[in-house]
């Protein structure tokens, strides 16, 4: 009967919002249910499996690696943030009108001014665009470390401008994040554990990056806390 009830609240959320999230109602493990990832990721299953196909290595050295730009040196993964695909919109507009709700764009402009969204790291409302941050979930450095270090940089800049990696998400919670891996940091909410698991693996398989042991073991644990 609850999951009934669940359910319907959440269906009705999706007709009166319009938003890709199943629900803001507590979880049975505990924390907020926000069932919403980007196009393109990969299911429970599917993401399971692809972590068995994973190279497990040891992380490579951070030398090279360079995010911040100094008059065009340096940013290995480019400029943020571009505009990948030519529409006028570089990729922290697109995930932001996106991932929040009741979004209000600048006039004639793409950058959005306001919304509201549904953390998936913490469950918070954030009503507040400055106060909202553009997570890489595969962290670029960590990107760097295991593989992309051999990528010739135009791979790299696509890489770090994929839909299927960003997260709007509170700027908080993505400082502490930092570049840290599964087995080194996880959503405060738990209830999210499955959906960022299945987001990390897709990128990873996508361009062949490798894993630790201790990553692997964490997103094996993530995974076993998806419903299929």
């Amino acid at each position: 009967m609850l999951r009934r009830t669940t359910a319907a609240l959440a269906a009705l959320l999706l007709l009166l919002t319009g938003c890709d999230v199943v629900g803001s109602l507590p979880a049975a493990g505990g924390g907020t249910t926000v069932d919403r990832v980007p196009e393109g990721t990969v299911d429970g299953p599917t993401a399971r499996t692809l972590l068995t196909r994973l190279a497990v290595a040891e992380p490579g050295r951070m030398s090279g690696y360079a995010r911040d730009c100094d008059n065009g040196a340096g940013c290995v993964f480019g400029r943020p943030w571009e505009d990948v695909d030519g529409d006028g919109c570089d990729q922290r507009s697109q995930v932001l009108a996106r991932d929040l709700t009741d979004v209000r764009r600048k006039e004639g402009r793409c950058a959005v001014e306001s919304g509201s969204l549904l953390d998936p790291y913490t469950g918070d409302t954030v009503t507040t665009v400055s106060k909202i941050q553009i997570d890489h979930v595969v962290p670029l450095a960590e990107m760097w470390r295991s593989g992309a270090a051999a990528w010739p940089r135009e791979r790299r800049v696509a890489a770090a401008n994929d839909l299927r990696n960003l997260l709007a998400v509170q700027g908080g919670v993505n400082q502490s994040k930092g570049d840290q891996t599964p087995d080194e940091w996880m959503p405060p909410n738990g209830a999210f554990a499955c959906q960022y698991g299945r987001v990390y693996v897709t990128v990873k398989a996508e361009y062949g990056l490798s894993v630790t042991a201790a990553e692997r073991g964490a997103l094996e644990r993530a995974l076993a806390t998806c419903a299929a």
